[in-house]
């Protein structure tokens, strides 16, 4: 039995929240302002801190985007183990991903448009492992392995594509003027979902 990780002392904890007040005061004012119209200077002022405290943190503005990508990734690792989706099969495991996937979004709108955009000309799509698609293409291979879709499919040739997909969808959805009804993106990413499952799978 593992023993339980030792409690932060009070340096620890002050950092910590030192930190969480730069991110949050990073992610209202690029939501208010765009990424371009933010200054390391208006973070700094607005979480109430000196402006060489942010580099204590952060080594440059662009590592909150990373910061912000990372804290996607695992929100979704976190929501993929909710509501027993582990011990389902491949199809039922790929549209709990995209509900998961979506509700992030649908549930901080104005977030995710400011930060998928700073996302986007920073060049993370390109640079970034596409930790999305690895998730996806684990369990295709669950599902070719258990028989639910063809035999020879490529696992991670598919996960690529429901990546693309998932971002293409994601990025119009950005696009709308209004926020549209509340789980129109879940919708959507389930429905691009479903053309794909009944192209691969098994005859």
């Amino acid at each position: 039995m593992q023993s339980a990780a030792p409690a932060m002392g009070r340096r620890e904890r002050n950092k910590q929240k030192v930190q969480e007040r730069l991110y949050d005061s990073a992610l209202g004012l690029i939501t208010e302002r765009g990424y371009d119209g933010t200054s390391i200077e208006d973070i700094a002022e607005r979480a109430d801190v000196a402006r060489g405290t942010f580099f204590n943190y952060f080594q440059r503005k662009e590592d909150l985007i990373v910061e912000w990508g990372q804290r996607r990734r695992a929100r979704l690792a976190a929501g993929m183990l909710e509501e027993g989706a582990p011990g389902q099969g491949a199809v039922a495991q790929l549209e709990h991903c995209m509900t998961v996937l979506g509700v992030l979004s649908e549930s901080e709108r104005a977030v995710t448009i400011a930060m998928l955009t700073a996302w986007v000309k920073a060049g993370r799509p390109v640079l970034e492992e596409p930790y999305v698609a690895e998730t996806f293409a684990r369990i295709v291979a669950l599902g070719v392995a258990g028989g639910e879709f063809q035999p020879g499919v490529s696992a991670e040739q598919v996960g690529h594509v429901l990546r693309d997909l998932y971002l293409g969808t994601l990025y119009r959805w950005c696009r709308q003027g209004e926020p549209g009804e509340p789980g129109a993106l879940v919708a959507e990413l389930h429905a691009v979902l479903r053309m794909v499952i009944e192209g691969i799978g098994a005859r």
